[in-house]
């Protein structure tokens, strides 16, 4: 048994972060280790079954731990596609895939590979892996999928739209805020310098909108001091607007902001944010520098619960979002 071979089948036993790291930093010639490792991943990085995926994703965090030298630091990841099925995909700190991107069918013997959601993107650490090189979609293996549990520096602000629909003054803001903001936001943050206890404050942004009489969705913000829950909305609705309207104008009650809990295993924090139909009545300027505020309170309320708990330079996160809102408040060409 080659040395090589005895460290990656070696790092496949072990399964806490904890035990991988100590195990990793013991290794002489972190160089001849690294370069093992990234030889290995390329392997899996055309994974065909569960079991080819969960060995690329123990890869990542191996080179999480040990660095990706010269090459393009990669994270793997778990989702869950539209329809609800798994989604495995590798992305680097801008959030752009490489490798197989693939959604996973549920079958009697387990998960497979759907054929016609599977999808790769090139990477320039392997210019000659090509879509032609991947090939089929594996058998069925009864076996769960692995998430990363260590994350690569990456921007910790995500922000995206829940449904695509909003009143059309409101579409050149949006499509800003998910392109030029966005841009901003994985150039110019600084996750080097935050620390790793966080991996990403996930703001999903919900606008009213108008489709037609039959598909339209119009919030009312619900007054913060009634702290209402999901099964207050309709009755406290009802105070305000009869059955009638309500139907007829597509209300929905809704609070401003809502938090969800902070996930130590990935390093995620959920944050809700609605806009009302009068959002979108302002000028484009008012509306960015609205959406501007509404974000980084959003930011700052998750930053201080989550203070005290976590390793983490809030204060530096705080003002570099800071300077990316400005700027792009001011429409600056720098930005």
């Amino acid at each position: 048994m080659n040395k090589e071979y005895s460290v990656v089948n070696r790092i496949l036993e072990i399964n806490e972060l904890n035990e991988l790291k100590a195990y990793l930093s013991e290794l002489p010639d972190i160089d001849s280790v690294r370069t093992n490792l990234l030889d290995e991943f390329l392997k899996y990085a055309r994974y065909s079954n569960v079991t080819e995926w969960n060995r690329a994703v123990r890869l990542c965090e191996c080179l999480a731990i040990v660095g990706w030298g010269e090459h393009e630091g990669l994270e793997a990841v778990k989702t869950s596609y539209f329809n609800g099925n798994p989604n495995t995909f590798f992305i680097n700190r801008y959030g752009q895939p490489r490798f197989r991107d693939a959604v996973w069918s549920k079958r009697k013997e387990g998960l497979a590979i759907d054929g016609n959601l599977t999808f790769f993107h090139k990477s320039a650490d392997a210019p000659s892996m090509t879509c032609e090189s991947i090939h089929g979609t594996g058998v069925a293996q009864n076996i769960g999928l692995c998430s990363q549990r260590n994350w690569i520096p990456k921007n910790p602000i995500g922000i995206t739209r829940g449904l695509a629909n909003c009143y059309e003054n409101s579409k050149s803001v949006i499509d800003s805020m998910e392109t030029k903001l966005k841009d901003a936001l994985h150039r110019r943050m600084r996750p080097e310098l935050y620390g790793n206890s966080l991996d990403m404050i996930l703001i999903t942004c919900s606008f009213s909108f108008c489709d037609g009489p039959h598909c339209k969705t119009n919030y009312i913000i619900a007054d913060e001091a009634r702290k209402l829950k999901q099964k207050d909305f309709y009755p406290a609705l009802l105070e305000m607007f009869s059955e009638k309207e309500i139907e007829a104008n597509g209300y929905f009650l809704r609070n401003r902001f809502t938090y969800g809990p902070f996930r130590h295993e990935t390093g995620l924090v959920r944050v809700g944010i609605v806009f009302e139909k009068e959002f979108s009545l302002l000028s484009h300027q008012i509306q960015k520098e609205t959406l501007s505020r509404y974000l980084l309170e959003a930011v700052e309320h998750v930053s201080a619960r989550l203070a005290r708990k976590l390793d983490y330079d809030f204060a530096l996160m705080i003002q570099d979002f800071k300077a990316v809102l400005e700027d792009w408040c001011q429409c600056k060409d720098s930005l």
